[in-house]
């Protein structure tokens, strides 16, 4: 929010002040704060509008196959079937609670996280300085900011030392920007603004005093978080897949019960509300109405995996997503590599030195042709660490175990290569110096080194040439070393020193401008991480292609590319990119694995190229303006460290640790998802085809029901909420990762799938219906005869689950007993039928009765008889099919 909207880097800071009605001394009063904020509101982007819990609730009946169990549930009501009417409603209730209860656990996970990353800003008030949360900022505060805190609100500099930000996160820039006081033209663009900050950016290095000019939805944040809902959201593949699903399954059942009441009235002369209430109970029967239900609970399992991981998901159908992607479009910096500068190459007069260890953390060697270096051998060497340590603005230091830096990563990791060296560098104190400016590219500092006074000296190679060239100096050497580092894609600072005076007591330009000895090249990396690089090698075996889409320069993405064994043939920069047309962006999207500086909209294109190619595309980003290429992607990754809140909420997934190999592994964990979603289907659609069959027989060969509907109701209730769960907790096959990721138009259920459903159906349906005809010729009572058939096709099913929890392999192998909750379940069902079996008032819910122990002999038997004979059509289909028809 703005108290008027202005253009603020064009004004003058007392202009600013007096506009805003602030002192920069002593900020506003207590009073003038609750005024503000009670005028302007709370330093917050808005929020969605928040879904009421009853729609939320409601929602989870927005299912196509429920919406057939409802008119059920009236047509049993209308004929005075109120048991079945009560039974029907309360499992379609229990099934929206589970979905509701589940939707739920996600949103309160990504709650939290929010809650963890909240910031605090440090203002000054009635003249003392204290912290504030940030969402109690208002228009006309003024900030105090340092190294290392987050910028909460747009704001004018009216101070600043050495201040410099990341504003990567709203423009894209990969390097730091220094930040200044003097007024910039009013038409400048947002990069160019030198004199303000923006919301959502970070302090790199310095310390500024500013005034805060706007808040919340006001701010350059707030307005691109507008913008984005005007971005197509596109639909998960479990979103498509299911609803096609559910839609051709339930016509599949009308059309049937319609044709199976016709036959049944017309040829075989049953009584029409007889007839009604069994072919309701073949509605029934066929319905998985337990599906929706436990893919929630496949899911928000997921989902919790997930978490453990370091990756939290948004919504439900997003951990699925997960495991059909085909290409991961990422960030270099923080992703891929550790963020964290480290120098690589030191080259000096004699030697080239290699750097041994990455990081902050001190732990590493200096190596020449790969055996330790003796400084002793290069007085040089030791000089340029001296030069590199005591030239620096930066600390390093341990804290709980970590490497922390304040101030510029660049210096830092020059500190790290000191205490690499055999022997203590020492620091030297400063007498004098002249900080780095981006204006000159280096840094000078007045110390006594070796007896003498002298000028130590670091900062881009080609000014300290220029500085150097008067002296005993090969530049056409040192150009050549220079390109050399420079071509391996490392950034390249040099060192050297000048002898001054004794007397001399400061230092500025004009001392530095002639007479520097070079001492030699730093060449500094932002190393990929260890576990990226094997995660890229794991992607590549699971068929997934990595695209690196970085705003940094093209030989920095490409050294780092052909690190982590990518393809780096082709690299394309942003400027390209621009040029190309909409289908020239898809094949280049296809075609290439490495774009450098690319920006927002480059981002935004590649991604639509990858989607028309009909690829499941993962994207991402951290920063504000990555925001719509986050929204569009399939998966949308946001990094939960240094993303933006922007980036969280367009996104699908918020990584903890901002690490690549967290999205390898929730890819891992999506690809186990979705295959045990195939397997629960595998698993429960025989249920629902045995019963049916089972009813639609009866009626067609005009015997009696073997069932009633609220027996069916209850056989599957159990078994969803009992044998289903089961697989839920089924451990990643061996080979999930080892082959191609699935297309993304691929059908829910395979070809091999619809034959296994189907046999099995036929298995367990036409077996109980024998059962239920042999024992009709026994003096067994019409309750009796129906539990001894319901428990005959549960039996069936909780065998046929261990047929379930591979897909082809044996049953029987040394995972076996991993899924320990298979073996709960199982008992878990075992006491529910014999709760159904021999307690009086189920007998009268359920029309049962109870069984002799001899009676139990058939439903064990054919259980047995289901598995073994399934296992054996498995031994055939591995024979003759393998895998290639499974997916």
């Amino acid at each position: 929010m703005q108290m008027e909207n202005k253009n603020w880097h064009a004004l003058e800071p007392d202009v600013v002040q007096s506009s805003l009605e602030t002192d920069t001394n002593s900020g506003l009063s207590k009073g003038e704060v609750s005024s503000r904020q009670e005028q302007y509101g709370k330093n917050v982007l808005p929020e969605k509008e928040k879904t009421p819990e009853i729609i939320k609730f409601l929602r989870q009946f927005n299912d196509i196959l429920v919406f057939v169990l409802l008119g059920a549930a009236v047509v049993t009501g209308f004929l005075g079937e109120y048991i079945d009417t009560i039974v029907i409603v309360l499992v379609v209730t229990i099934i929206a609670v589970v979905g509701y209860l589940q939707e739920n656990k996600a949103e309160q996970a990504l709650e939290g996280i929010k809650k963890l990353l909240e910031t605090k800003a440090s203002v000054i008030r009635d003249g003392k300085q204290s912290q504030v949360d940030s969402s109690d900022l208002v228009v006309g505060d003024i900030l105090v900011l340092a190294a290392g805190d987050k910028v909460p609100a747009d704001a004018r500099v009216i101070q600043a030392e050495k201040f410099k930000v990341e504003e990567s996160a709203l423009t894209g820039e990969a390097t730091t920007v220094e930040k200044k006081i003097q007024v910039v033209p009013e038409d400048a663009v947002l990069g160019d603004r030198k004199n303000m900050i923006y919301s959502g950016t970070s302090v790199a290095t310095g310390s500024a005093k500013a005034i805060v000019t706007s808040i919340g939805e006001g701010t350059e944040l707030g307005q691109i978080n507008a913008s984005i809902a005007e971005v197509e959201t596109v639909k998960t593949p479990l979103i498509r897949q299911t609803t096609k699903f559910g839609q051709t399954v339930s016509i599949a059942i009308l059309v049937i019960s319609v044709v199976i009441y016709a036959f049944g009235y017309f040829v075989r002369d049953f009584d029409p509300i007889e007839l009604m209430l069994t072919t309701i109970g073949l509605a029934v029967a066929a319905i998985p109405e337990g599906l929706p239900a436990v893919i929630s609970i496949i899911l928000a399992l997921g989902v919790r995996n997930m978490a453990e991981k370091k990756a939290i998901v948004r919504s439900l159908p997003s951990v699925e997503t997960l495991g059909a992607v085909s290409v991961i479009c990422t960030d270099k910096t923080g992703t891929l590599t550790k963020n964290e500068m480290t120098v690589k190459q030191v080259v000096t007069a004699k030697h080239d030195i290699e750097v041994s260890g990455s990081g902050y953390e001190p732990d590493g060697d200096l190596e020449l042709n790969g055996q330790p270096f003796d400084l002793d051998d290069d007085e040089s060497m030791i000089d340029l660490l001296t030069v590199g340590k005591t030239c620096n603005d930066a600390q390093l230091y341990e804290e709980g175990g970590e490497w922390v830096v304040n101030g510029d990563p660049t210096e830092a990791c020059l500190l790290t290569l000191a205490e690499k060296a055999e022997r203590p560098i020492e620091r030297l104190d400063v007498i004098s110096k002249i900080p780095f400016d981006s204006e000159y590219k280096y840094m000078a500092t007045l110390v006594d080194y070796k007896g003498e006074r002298m000028i130590f000296i670091k900062g881009a190679p080609d000014r300290l040439f220029d500085m150097a060239e008067d002296t005993e100096f090969d530049r056409a050497y040192w150009d050549e070393k220079r390109k050399e580092i420079a071509d391996r894609g490392q950034r390249v600072l040099g060192g050297g020193f000048k002898r001054v005076d004794a007397s001399k007591e400061t230092v500025d330009h004009e001392d530095v401008e002639n007479g520097i000895t070079f001492l030699g090249l730093y060449g500094i990396v932002d190393p990929p991480r260890q576990e990226a690089i094997e995660a890229v090698a794991a992607c590549r075996d699971a068929g997934i292609r990595i695209k690196m889409i970085t705003g940094d320069h093209k030989d920095t993405a490409v050294a780092i590319a052909r690190e982590l064994g990518m393809e780096v043939e082709g690299a394309l920069e942003g400027k390209e990119l621009t040029n190309m047309s909409d289908e020239e962006i898809k094949e280049a999207s296809v075609h290439n694995d490495v774009f450098a500086r690319t920006s927002p909209n480059d981002k935004l294109r590649l991604v639509k190229g990858l989607q028309q190619n009909g690829l499941i595309t993962s994207m991402t980003g951290d920063g504000v303006n990555d925001a719509p290429a986050l929204k569009r992607a399939d998966i949308g990754v946001a990094m939960g460290i240094k993303g933006t809140e922007v980036a969280k909420e367009a996104s699908q997934m918020v990584l903890v640790d901002d690490n690549f190999k967290t999205i390898y592994n929730a890819v891992r964990e999506g690809r186990r998802v979705y295959d045990n979603l195939k397997k629960t289907i595998l698993f429960l659609l025989p249920t629902n085809g045995g019963q049916a069959l089972l009813v639609a027989m009866s009626i067609l060969l005009g015997a009696a029901a073997p069932l009633s509907p609220v027996q069916i109701l209850w056989v599957n209730m159990v078994v969803a909420i009992t044998l289903s769960l089961a697989i839920a907790f089924e451990p990643l096959e061996e080979s999930t990762m080892k082959r191609p990721p699935r297309p993304a138009n691929v059908p829910l259920l395979s070809r091999y799938y619809i034959f296994r459903i189907t046999f099995v159906s036929i298995l367990i349906g036409g077996g109980s219906l024998i059962i239920n005809y042999m024992l009709g010729d026994f003096d067994y009572s019409t309750d009796k005869l129906q539990t001894i058939t319901l428990n005959t096709i549960v039996m069936a099913q909780l065998f046929h689950l261990f047929n379930c929890r591979t897909e082809l392999a044996p049953a029987f192998n040394r995972h076996f007993f991993d899924n320990k909750i298979a073996f709960v379940v199982s008992a878990l069902l075992i006491g529910l039928q014999l709760f159904i079996t021999y307690v009086p008032f189920m007998h009268t819910l359920f029309g049962t009765a109870p069984l002799e122990l001899q009676d139990w002999i058939y439903p064990v038997a054919f259980g047995l008889i289901v598995f073994v004979i399934v296992e054996i059509e498995k031994a055939i289909s591995r024979r003759v099919i393998g895998n290639k028809d499974i997916h």
